[in-house]
């Protein structure tokens, strides 16, 4: 057992496992905007917003929370104007009803422009504010909150590209781990030393209620409650998942004023990894230490499954935090690592290329479908069934079928992003 590894997995889970309010990418460029604001001095007569394709793609469609709007104008709008650049990723956590009266009158005013930028970064923000006298730059690259230039009047006071050594940095580590390294992490380390990931379920279980409650986008997890009423869905542990993870994407994605705890940067994620994991730890009546040793195993399975992916993919990350939370289901439900192994694989048989066409709504139907095929592979894991290497680009062992999956995810889908952003961009041009 190599515990030598165990203070770095910490390291890696509370950077990689934080509260976010509202998807992350518009989220991006309202940091952006407020850390521009906070430098800029006099009347703002132009914005302009300037993204990398892969953040626009994930920005187009999704709620801005508080706003009742889509964008990412509205988005760098209210940062700009009440932004709270020390909460980072929570950053519109204090816009009042007033702030959102005033960004909009910001975007009829027209001084707010958007473009993509030329840029090979998948996730890249620069907000501009200028006047007369003055024009302030800020650039958001690498991660969500990775302050990477300042520019002021032309000149660069500020620049900090050392986001690539970090992400190094934490791939040598992981590259030193394996799969059983993480499975022996989650079960065995102190507890005390993972306690901090109980707001995962703290978090996302509020959101998942909120979203139960109340009408946010698509309504998923309502609907699946409300045909339980009618008598024609049971109300049994593969329901309560599809429908409680599916609630918390529904508000999230519908603008509520609720955060998320994130994983890789995206809410949605933090989701998949969490729900399915806790109504199985609900339904089994496990106490709190169990429900965080679950949870610490999804969501460092999910990370590490992620690792070599490359930001803002066209493969969809509710598919690969759902390989997470079947880790933590397959173990609540009484599995080792050699089961976890199966499921995961019959996870990556079943899900693998699912793309992401954007932010929005209908990502909840995308969340809901994965956390479906985690508890159906957790269950055939159980019985011992597996998808095997000899079926599709699953391989016999458990790393190399990941491999396969992040050679899929970083070679042919940049060409089906690219195919997708266009196919967006045509539909509002």
């Amino acid at each position: 057992m190599n515990t030598k590894l165990w203070p770095g997995f910490i390291d890696i889970l509370k950077a990689d496992i934080v509260p976010a309010l509202g998807c992350t990418e518009p989220v991006v460029a309202a940091l952006a905007g407020a850390m521009a604001r906070e430098r800029f001095q006099g009347k703002i007569d132009n914005i302009i917003i300037s993204v990398s394709p892969n953040l626009m793609k994930n920005a187009m469609g999704v709620m801005v929370p508080g706003t009742g709007m889509v964008g990412l104008p509205i988005a760098t709008a209210v940062g700009i104007i009440a932004g709270d650049v020390d909460a980072k990723l929570e950053v519109l956590n204090k816009i009042t009803a007033d702030d959102v009266i005033e960004a909009k009158k910001m975007l009829k005013s027209g001084i707010i422009s958007t473009q993509v930028a030329s840029v090979t970064q998948p996730l890249y923000a620069k907000v501009t504010l200028s006047n007369s006298e003055h024009n302030i730059s800020v650039t958001i690259s690498g991660t969500h909150t990775h302050l990477s230039r300042i520019e002021e009047d032309g000149i660069t006071t500020y620049l900090d590209e050392n986001i690539s050594a970090k992400k190094k940095t934490k791939n040598y580590f992981f590259n030193q781990a394996t799969f059983q390294d993480i499975y022996d992490f989650a079960v065995f380390s102190p507890i005390e030393n993972m306690a901090f990931i109980y707001q995962a379920y703290q978090l996302n279980n509020a959101l998942s209620q909120e979203g139960l409650k109340h009408s946010y986008g698509l309504q998923i997890g309502m609907t699946y409650q409300r045909n339980v009423e009618k008598g024609l869905l049971a109300n049994d542990v593969m329901l309560q998942i599809m429908s409680r993870t599916a609630a918390a994407s529904d508000a999230r994605m519908g603008g509520a004023m609720k955060p998320a705890v994130s994983n890789s940067g995206s809410g949605n994620q933090g989701i998949a990894a969490t729900m399915p994991v806790v109504v199985v730890a609900e339904h089994l009546k496990v106490e709190r230490e169990t429900l965080i040793r679950a949870l610490v195993l999804s969501h460092l399975m999910a990370i590490y499954i992620k690792k070599d992916q490359h930001k803002l993919s066209a493969l969809c990350g509710a598919t690969t935090a759902s390989m997470g939370a079947t880790a933590g289901i397959t173990w609540l439900l009484g599995g080792d690592a050699e089961k976890i192994s199966y499921a995961i694989s019959s996870m990556i048989g079943d899900v693998a290329g699912v793309i992401c066409d954007g932010a929005k709504a209908s990502c909840a139907m995308k969340v809901s479908s994965s956390a479906t095929a985690a508890f159906k592979a957790a269950l055939l894991a159980l019985e011992g069934i597996r998808v095997t290497g000899n079926e599709g680009i699953v391989c016999d062992s458990v790393e190399d079928s990941i491999q396969n999956l992040t050679a899929l995810a970083n070679g042919s889908m940049t060409q089906i992003d690219t195919q997708i952003l266009d196919l967006m961009v045509k539909k509002v041009s």
